[in-house]
């Protein structure tokens, strides 16, 4: 217990600061962004009163800081604010219309569509890189773990968006397996929403197995010709019993820190692969405001990525730590 609370509860101390930095950052940011976002949104319908009027109502007339302060303070709240582009001036609002659309509204479906997609592509992430990062570290002197080695080092060195157009066009085009497009908002099943996900998971799934499987290649093989493993060899117990009871519980910490970075990638780093596949996911959303100027959607979907990642680091060293036997002793 002391232990638990001696590692905890500093990394959430320092991962709540961060967070106040990275906001702070990211308001900065975007407050030089170029452009004017109320006359980018009115267009041609821009004139100084309406312009007076939109300013008001978002506080664009506040100063930097004191918006910075409304809008952090509204965001910890849960109050992100309202999105630019949809909103009207009062003199073009009908009875009963809403004035604008929030922004949380706007986010949280995005970031179920996300999640889902992440939940998928772990889904066949976690086996594949476990039974590719086991074969090729037990069977390290067969040529056929050469060659699973050197793809997962290709897999590390190909961009994401690439895999995705060669999967694309193989499973999509040429095989005419799955649709090309994952317009998962549009689905009329089950079946057919997972036949959207196939390929953007499998996108994921094979970027992100390649730096998995070299960390427990690694790890494994240095776990394999410890002492302990050898003697526990020696008993006589089999060689399943000696890999999954002994080496691999030992192995998989760096397994496991890259595991929960590649959760933390895929909540906010697969714009690319959301583009390529028209997935109406958190990435799409974000690229969509940049393009708009809609700052408080950018600010609100950047914040939710800096949240996403700097937790996820704290998750995996938490995680580090408890799976090390050396570093539980009180």
């Amino acid at each position: 217990m002391r232990f638990a609370l001696r590692l905890i509860l500093p990394r959430v101390a320092l991962a709540i600061l961060v967070l106040l930095l990275v906001s702070a950052v990211t308001f900065t940011l975007v407050e030089l962004l170029p452009g004017d976002p109320v006359t980018r949104v009115l267009g041609r319908n821009a004139t100084p009163e309406r312009e007076q009027v939109w300013r008001k109502r978002f506080n664009l007339d506040q100063s930097p800081v004191t918006r910075y302060a409304l809008w952090i303070s509204g965001f910890v709240r849960g109050d992100w604010g309202a999105s630019l582009v949809s909103a009207k001036p009062p003199s073009e609002q009908t009875p009963g219309e809403k004035k604008q659309r929030v922004v949380a509204d706007m986010v949280r479906p995005r970031l179920i569509n996300t999640l889902t997609l992440a939940a998928f592509a772990l889904a066949l992430y976690i086996p594949m890189s476990l039974f590719l990062g086991i074969v090729t570290a037990v069977y390290r002197e067969r040529r056929f773990t050469g060659w699973l080695s050197a793809l997962a080092v290709l897999g590390t060195a190909v961009p994401d968006y690439v895999i995705g157009i060669l999967v694309l066009l193989t499973f999509a085009v040429r095989l005419q397996w799955f649709p090309p497009l994952a317009l998962v908002d549009q689905a009329v099943s089950t079946l057919e929403v997972v036949q959207m996900l196939a390929l953007p998971a499998l996108t994921l799934a094979i970027a992100m197995t390649g730096f998995a499987v070299r960390m427990m290649q690694g790890s494994l093989l240095a776990v394999l010709d410890s002492d302990y493993v050898r003697f526990a060899t020696l008993k006589g117990l089999t060689r399943q019993r000696v890999i999954f009871l002994h080496a691999l519980p030992n192995a998989l910490g760096p397994a496991v820190r890259v595991t929960v970075l590649n959760i933390a990638w895929l909540v906010g780093g697969v714009v690319l692969v959301e583009v390529i596949f028209t997935y109406p996911g958190m990435g799409r959303l974000l690229l969509d405001a940049l393009s708009l100027l809609d700052t408080p959607v950018i600010l609100a979907t950047a914040m939710i990525f800096a949240i996403v990642l700097i937790f996820a680091n704290m998750a995996a060293d938490i995680l580090a730590a408890f799976l090390n036997p050396r570093l539980r002793t009180d």
